[in-house]
């Protein structure tokens, strides 16, 4: 999810840790453990970081070991004792719980999205995404702050994020409904689909659709049961060749096969250089494909430019990679 929503999931956590007898015992408690509920909200995503040093290290680390297994072990620690510093009187204990269940439902919830998280590492490093709902979802958001706003007027806390929390986990049994529904109703059209990605949109009822077919890639869109086919590809494999093979040593490129599981590649041949483009099918908009990794080689196949991320129009993406073309 988001930062925001994060953030108001951690006031929500905060809210609901007043059922524990514990916790409302104190003001201490109490104030310590929200305290503690915002970090621990947060602190999984620290690898946001990454991105000051460059896209393809982001790609490859975000929602990675942050997300893992020994993480969420290791920050809930990190947080106790850090809060503690600042309410020693505090009870540790149900500190360290109430912080444990914030790390735990940040990384939780991420595996909802489309984006997913590698929640299974050491074990696995295979990204789990179930892609039901979107990374920033309007309806979840805005039912926290409701929540938050009714605590603000003196509504019991504990007892109004639980409710919340409630029509929450039936929201996402809806939502997972709602994505079974397009799958079936892709497959009438697509029978001999090999693998559907459905990722949700800010929109309610909209979803983006990416399927692979043994014999082609299509990129379309659902609105409720109904389906629309924007894009087909013919899939063609990489080719094994002295371009192909120097292009994937670059970094960007690399960090971009590790991430996109589904997308289609292009050879350029120039006078001065040669350009490899693979394209993401995943966020096809406004009929443009705007996620994709390039890398320009000389005519010796020496790397001299290269980018990875978002790029909306091609002169952004000259200036990216900073080089005269022809």
């Amino acid at each position: 999810m988001d930062t925001a929503t994060h953030v108001v999931m951690g006031i929500a956590i905060g809210g609901l840790a007043t059922l524990d007898p514990v916790v409302a015992e104190s003001t201490v408690n109490s104030h310590s453990v929200l305290v503690a509920a915002i970090i621990g909200s947060q602190i999984p995503d620290i690898d946001t970081f990454l991105k000051l040093r460059n896209n393809a290290v982001y790609l490859r680390n975000h929602r990675g070991v942050t997300h893992s297994i020994p993480a969420v072990l290791f920050w809930p620690i990190l947080v106790t004792a850090f809060v503690s510093l600042f309410f020693p009187e505090t009870n540790m204990l149900h500190l360290w719980i109430w912080s444990f269940i914030a790390v735990f439902l940040h990384v939780f919830v991420d595996i909802f999205n489309a984006y997913g998280t590698q929640a299974l590492r050491p074990f696995s490093s295979k990204w789990v995404a179930f892609g039901i709902i979107n990374t920033f979802d309007p309806i979840i958001f805005s039912l926290h702050v409701l929540a938050i706003i009714l605590w603000i007027f003196d509504s019991p806390p504990g007892y109004t994020f639980l409710i919340l929390y409630i029509v929450i986990i039936l929201y996402y049994l809806l939502r997972f409904i709602m994505q079974r529904t397009v799958r079936s109703a892709l497959l009438k059209i697509i029978p001999d689909a090999e693998e559907i990605i459905i990722a949700p949109t800010m929109s309610f009822n909209q979803w983006r659709l990416a399927v692979t077919s043994k014999d082609n890639f299509y990129v379309g869109r659902a609105y409720k049961r109904s389906i629309t086919i924007f894009d087909k590809f013919k899939r063609i494999p990489v080719p094994e060749s002295p371009i192909i093979n120097a292009a994937s040593k670059d970094k960007n490129i690399s960090a971009f096969l590790s991430f996109s599981p589904v997308y289609r590649w292009e050879i350029g041949e120039f006078d001065q250089y040669y350009e490899v483009r693979y394209i993401d099918l995943r966020y096809r908009s406004n009929g443009h494909y705007p996620f994709v990794a390039i890398v320009q080689l000389d005519l010796n196949l020496n790397i001299i430019a290269s980018y990875t991320g978002w790029i909306y129009s091609e002169e952004k993406l000259r200036k990216k990679l900073n080089i005269v073309t022809e």
